[in-house]
């Protein structure tokens, strides 16, 4: 068995407890050393782990380590920054160890988004504001489809997060204000969320090159757009007094002091 474990969004402690678990126990670590913060190995792995920095090698490199050890009887972690499911090309080594016999495990982590917002103190998902939540990149290196372009997801006005995309900030600019997001819709940069230098920078769509530039920030951040971080929204329903749920009855209003 072969666990795919997230290790979460950078701050030691926010690795899973099962992932925490499994990688105190782990023989074999091939992480994602070009954003896993090293300090999660040294605090759970054991002394004679052999660990693997994937950075610098292959998806067939990779999958030769895991393969072989697992195939020793060794216990094996292929440790991924964040959640897995996001940007982690996980599909191609389960593909993979499917066509090779080998069993897995994928074992969650808090995503960077969710400890961006973490950072910003801020809800993503605000009545009468946004109800839903994009999470996209900007088209680099690697293209994106032309129906999920950035202009195209703007034109809802929905809250976006941008992974991967802090060198692109002039064209991400354009695209957003093409799609629909006016200069003057609240944005924010995270840098590094939940890592000990985080750094959290507020702005808007007009000037998120600026806003990178000042801070010396050009990789390893997350871009957030949305009325969700401006101060208007309406109350939730589901604690409101006068509204029931299957949990609890309306309250009815008494009589007012002009009655």
């Amino acid at each position: 068995m072969i666990h795919i474990v997230g290790a979460g969004s950078g701050a030691v402690d926010l690795i899973t407890v099962r992932g925490a678990r499994l990688l105190g126990e782990a023989d074999t670590v091939v992480y994602a050393g070009s954003l896993v913060n090293p300090n999660i190995l040294t605090t759970y792995t054991k002394p004679d782990c052999e660990i693997y920095d994937s950075a610098r090698m292959t998806l067939e490199e990779v999958l030769q380590v895991l393969i072989t050890a697992e195939r020793a009887g060794k216990n094996v972690v292929r440790l991924h920054t964040g959640d897995p499911c996001l940007y982690g090309a996980i599909r191609e080594q389960m593909d993979a160890l499917d066509s090779a016999g080998v069993s897995y495990e994928v074992v969650p982590g808090v995503s960077s988004f969710c400890g961006a917002a973490a950072a910003l103190q801020a809800e993503y998902t605000l009545p009468g504001v946004s109800q839903s939540v994009v999470i996209t990149r900007m088209a680099g290196r690697t293209p994106v489809p032309e129906k999920e372009s950035i202009s195209s997801f703007a034109s809802h006005g929905a809250t976006m997060v941008v992974f991967l995309s802090t060198s692109y900030l002039e064209a991400l600019r354009t695209q957003l204000l093409e799609g629909g997001y006016s200069e003057e819709t609240p944005a924010a940069i995270v840098y590094k969320a939940t890592w000990p230098d985080e750094k959290v920078v507020h702005g808007t769509v007009g000037i998120l090159p600026e806003m990178a530039a000042k801070n010396g920030i050009t990789k390893t951040a997350l871009i957030l757009i949305g009325n969700f971080l401006g101060k208007a929204y309406e109350r939730s329903k589901l604690y409101a007094p006068d509204f029931s749920h299957g949990y609890r009855t309306a309250q009815k209003k008494g009589p007012s002091n002009a009655d």
